[in-house]
């Protein structure tokens, strides 16, 4: 994506300063892992994070077009994107597939398959993706052991109901070009939120896929990108998108705007 994440240290005031994990000092993978959206924030100390890393399986990297999961497989574990990036969909009886959803690094997929023990749908990678395994029966034993980690993993299921809500606003009540800006603008906040630049991304999924998500012909949101590049909102270079006004974009389409930046690095430990 072009993007490096920036190396940032989280801590807690209760904790003692010895006993802080920050970026820096974590030797297993998740120094580069999205599971920071979990377990990082909360300040957990080396024993508990390596508690927690020993129940994460890294697997090998998904090509372009493999399956993570697909509708039907039984739940055994969530997933954290590492790189990459998927996209979740419904298949009807027709055979018509339904975008439901696309998950970018620092993301979790599968969690709403925990309610009926089997994934509803399924999760196929957009690009080479490397994701992390989580078994769901671990998680749930080591979070009533390490605290902080309950509540951070419940955060994390609240965010994502807040995107299916601000989701489902912009596919009931906007127009075309409203559904595509808030779109735009709402993968500029997500890769923000991750410590990416907000207005310099790759989009992995076709403008079919997009089409399809938001509820439109591919013919209208070609012509859109178009129209959006023509008014001096946003470049388009292939897949490569560079936000050229994104307030006057956010304010056109009406999405949320002003979300919280994530924390700076801390240049004192």
């Amino acid at each position: 994506m072009g993007n490096q994440r920036s190396e940032r240290v989280f801590s807690m005031p209760t904790r003692k300063l010895e006993s802080v994990v920050s970026l820096r000092d974590i030797r297993v993978a998740c120094k580069a892992c999205s599971l920071k959206e979990i377990c990082l924030p909360v300040g957990i100390d080396r024993d508990d994070l390596e508690r927690l890393d020993s129940i994460i399986d890294r697997k090998h990297p998904l090509a372009r077009g493999e399956h993570l999961f697909r509708v039907g497989d039984r739940f055994q574990s969530i997933y954290a994107v590492r790189s990459g990036s998927l996209k979740t969909y419904s298949t009807s009886e027709g055979g018509h597939e339904q975008v439901m959803g696309f998950q970018l690094p620092g993301e979790l997929v599968g969690l709403d398959a925990i309610s009926e023990n089997q994934h509803p749908l399924a999760a196929k990678a957009l690009e080479t993706t490397s994701v992390c395994e989580i078994p769901f029966t671990d998680l749930e034993s080591l979070s009533s052991q390490i605290s902080g980690l309950q509540h951070q993993l419940l955060r994390v299921m609240s965010q994502e109901i807040r995107d299916d809500e601000q989701n489902m606003v912009i596919l009931g009540q906007k127009s075309a070009e409203q559904r595509l800006a808030a779109f735009l603008i709402s993968i500029s906040n997500r890769f923000r939120r991750r410590g990416f630049s907000a207005t310099q991304f790759n989009l992995s999924m076709s403008r079919s896929d997009i089409g399809n998500y938001l509820g439109l012909a591919l013919e209208t949101v070609s012509r859109l990108f178009t129209r959006f590049q023509n008014d001096g909102l946003l470049r388009v270079d292939r897949k490569h998108i560079e936000l050229l006004d994104r307030e006057k974009l956010c304010a056109y389409s009406g999405a949320h705007c002003s979300e919280q930046q994530p924390p700076q690095e801390s240049s004192g430990q």
